[in-house]
């Protein structure tokens, strides 16, 4: 470098903070030589990639440091974001954004000759999630910190993910995901922040010295939860808000006395025990030590975060009647709803507050988010098996309920049949603690993830709360963050839209709407549909290098990427493939728009239907892809191991957005959200998120189909009869028969018999009876694409018009009507 002239001030940056490009590339070989212990030409990528991490942690850090002490200093009250998952995905590239060290870090790192994008890719995925749940959970602590919202994310550092997805011979196969296997260089342990947390045993009663009734829990088994820390960096705010994360671990990881009298087993037996709790996601919950486990976690990362939250209230010198006045706590859905008795038992068993004091301060503490309408998905916990894991905790709910129930029978004199259906335990035959109800009961606030969902939270799910506390309920829609979503995922398309619009849309996604003046300008729509085909090549190739298979990039991406369920209806999409193929086979010579149908999802290991589905797609696709009639004009592929990274590749290039669940099952979805933020035009029902995406994007930019919510409930309540739509429909029946004909089985006309006769049985999310509506849809769908010229324009208006579904303006939401917590930016420093 040369020096500076007399009339170039002599600039002296900090390797750890600086951010011009002579400084970074000092830091990275700093890091690769000091932390990562490699000289550069020993360097492997993955040492590398570490190198870059630690830079860019390194200034993360220094603006954490002064984000802690402006909440400090001005007392702020703290959302605490508790969820069972994060599903953060890599951190590099979205950290990098956000600090805008995109230009200087890019330049250090090419003048350093490291591919920059090879390095990105080196970063494992963090194993801390599953589906939307978690991923909803990761784009609200984005938004949370761009927003300069004080938070605090609470969960489980897993140290196994749900598991990656492998296909053998069409069927899923599930491998560890020890995403931990190369070291994390983002998380930070804090051993001097442990806590210990208690299971089983059973409890007392007794009199204290001031003549109170009393009770103590005398614990079976003891773990130490220590926290992990993650700083998470908001878009150009200046704020670094922290994902704090548990794992449990033995008080005592190795008795020593019990080794030395030879019981080798018994030595670690405890260290076995707490390490499993935060061992894996998810474990399979079809058997009672799956169950146990589950609540395990669920109550270990809870207790961990509550205990966490009183131990900084009281370092701060306040008193815990405040309590619930600093803290906001989001129960993120049903697993964390154990919190409401902890948070008791904390306030009146270890802090000696009287009961109703307690209350009034959780009460006024917790909120609840609602994510389901399947009852099925709402947590009830066999009796037995609560108590005798938490004796102390059933003692606290039934004492909330009775004093609950008194209300209601206040409220609805001589209703017992209300005061059942109410009540938090589900006394109708196996007894069990329904968790959705103790967290509606002990929150100030639930809120549904969509405009249909939050009405059908009201008016079905929890009906009777809502008659007795209407002030209560309300609506949130989700919505995701465009720093992941468009500005990572899709740097080509955020571009181009920056070219024309500039970048504030970054931080407030409304500013998308000026895109619209250029959806009739032919020579955008031009760069537009180029940047389109760079994506869907960039794909195309991905596709080929993970499964082998070759696909068109100028065929249209037709894509369905979820939870492999039922009512998501993976399937139903494989019966529009397979009506597409009998009419191939029909007429070889049929005039069709050539379409890449691609699938990705997980199913749940126990759950046998769903990974059947799996398989019928791979077993169609293996007849379909080689099938010389179809010509390539058809492709079906099953892209594995769906996740955050997965989905950056996919939503960009995507043609059509298949969102097509049954009415009335899908609380929001936010794969609808990114996709359509990409520029995919989406098919689908009114369902979730799906009719205010319609409604922003316009009608005649989304393809409607199928039963609406009333329509599915008349539908059942007149006697729904799957196999009369079969008989009554030769096009249905024809595909249905050749499932299990031999064709897609290798002659097997067994192997899909269970999913076939699930249909024409009970059909339970009315397939049949959206079938053709479906398939005629999907025509109109072939229609439009001819032209692609309107597509384009189409899909322009669909990103310009994405704006609300932003997680920015879902915080802000959260913030002004549930949290009540002030941002940053209202203060003056």
């Amino acid at each position: 470098m040369n020096p500076p002239t007399s009339d170039e001030p002599l600039i002296v940056e900090d390797d750890r903070t600086g951010n011009r490009v002579e400084t970074l590339k000092r830091a990275i070989l700093d890091n690769l030589n000091y932390i990562v212990a490699r000289v550069p030409k020993r360097a492997t990528p993955h040492d590398y990639f570490a190198a870059v991490a630690y830079t860019v942690r390194d200034r993360i850090i220094a603006g954490w440091i002064k984000t802690i002490e402006k909440y400090g200093r001005h007392d702020v009250r703290v959302v605490c974001y508790l969820s069972a998952e994060f599903l953060m995905g890599p951190y590099l590239a979205n950290n990098i954004l956000n600090l805008g060290l995109d230009a200087p870090i890019r330049q250090a790192m090419t003048e350093l000759g490291i591919d920059v994008n090879h390095i990105i890719e080196q970063e494992s995925e963090p194993g801390l999630g599953n589906g939307g749940l978690g991923r909803l959970a990761a784009c609200y602590l984005d938004s949370m910190a761009t927003l300069g919202v004080p938070a605090i994310g609470y969960g489980i550092r897993y140290e196994f993910g749900i598991f990656q997805q492998s296909i053998h011979d069409g069927w899923q196969v599930e491998l560890t995901d020890y995403w931990l296997r190369n070291g994390n260089p983002w998380e930070i342990r804090r051993s001097m922040d442990g806590v210990d947390v208690h299971f089983g045993g059973h409890t007392e009663s007794y009199i204290d010295d001031h003549n109170r009734f009393k009770v103590r829990w005398l614990p079976h088994a003891t773990v130490r939860g220590i926290p992990f820390d993650t700083p998470i960096p908001g878009y150009a705010s200046g704020i670094v808000n922290n994902l704090r994360l548990w794992r449990s671990e033995a008080p005592e990881s190795f008795y020593f006395e019990k080794f030395n009298s030879g019981d080798y087993l018994g030595a670690v037996s405890g260290k076995t025990f707490a390490e499993n709790i935060s061992k894996v996601l998810y474990p399979n919950d079809e058997e009672i030590q799956g169950k146990e486990l589950r609540l395990q976690q669920q109550y270990f990362f809870v207790s961990c975060a509550l205990q966490d939250m009183i131990r900084l209230h009281l370092r701060f010198g306040r008193q815990l009647d405040t309590f619930h006045q600093k803290w906001a706590v989001q129960l993120n859905d049903t697993h964390p709803s154990i919190g409401v008795a902890e948070l008791m038992r904390l306030l009146v068993d270890e802090h000696g507050m009287a009961w109703d004091h307690a209350w009034n301060i959780t009460s006024h503490t917790f909120s609840y988010t609602n994510h389901t309408l399947l009852p099925e998905a709402l947590e009830r916990w066999p009796l037995p098996l609560f108590s005798s894991l938490l004796p102390r905790h059933i003692e606290i709910i039934y004492e909330i309920n009775r004093r609950f129930l008194d209300q209601v029978r206040t409220r609805f004199p001589g209703d017992e049949g209300r005061v059942a259906r109410m009540s938090i335990i589900d006394e109708h035959g196996e007894k069990f603690v329904r968790m959705a109800h103790l967290a509606t009961v002990g929150s100030s606030a639930v809120n549904g993830v969509a405009e249909l969902h939050s009405q059908l939270v009201k008016t079905e799910l929890l009906r009777d709360f809502y008659e007795m506390w209407p002030e209560k309920f309300l609506n949130v829609t989700n919505g995701v963050t465009p720093r992941r979503w468009l500005a990572v995922a899709n740097p080509e398309q955020s571009a181009l839209m920056t070219s024309k619009i500039g970048d504030g849309w970054v931080r407030n996604l409304d500013e998308l709407s000026r895109l619209e003046e250029y959806a009739d300008d032919s020579q955008f729509r031009a760069e537009w549909a180029k940047v389109q085909r760079h994506v869907k090549a960039r794909l195309a190739n991905y596709i080929h290098d993970k499964t082998g298979i070759s696909v068109d990039p100028s065929s249209m991406n037709d894509v369905i990427a979820k939870r492999i369920h039922e009512y998501k209806r993976q399937h139903l999409k494989v019966l529009h493939v397979l009506t597409l193929y009998h009419r191939l086979k029909s007429n070889p010579g049929l005039d069709i728009v050539p379409r890449t149908f691609l699938f990705g999802g997980k199913a749940a290991p126990g759950y046998f239907m769903a990974k059947l589905i799996i398989k019928l797609i791979n077993s169609v696709g293996e007849v379909v892809n080689g099938d010389r009639d179809v010509n390539g004009r058809l492709k079906v592929v099953f892209l594995p191991d769906y996740n955050v990274s997965f989905g950056q590749k996919v939503y960009p290039a995507a043609d059509l957005s298949e969102q097509i669940s049954t009415a009335g099952k899908e609380a929001s979805g936010t794969g609808n959200m990114k996709f359509a933020m990409n520029g995919a035009l989406t098919i689908g029902t009114l369902d979730g998120a799906n009719i205010e995406i319609r409604d922003a994007v316009g009608h005649e930019n989304f393809f409607l189909f199928g039963l609406t919510t009333e329509q599915v409930e008349s539908t059942k309540a007149a006697g729904y009869h799957p196999r009369d739509l079969y008989n009554s429909n030769p096009v249905l029946r024809e595909v249905i028969d050749s499932l299990v004909s031999g064709q897609f089985s290798r002659g097997d006309q067994s192997l899909f018999r269970p999913l076939v006769d699930s249909l024409l049985n009970a059909d339970n999310y009315l397939l049949f009876a959206d079938y053709q509506s479906y398939i005629d849809c999907q025509d109109r769908v072939d229609e439009a694409y001819r032209n692609h010229d309107s597509w384009t324009r189409m899909s322009v208006l669909n990103a310009a018009r994405m704006g609300k579904f932003s997680s920015d303006r879902a915080v802000g939401e959260y913030v002004h009507h549930i949290w009540k917590v002030a941002e940053m930016s209202a203060y003056s420093d």
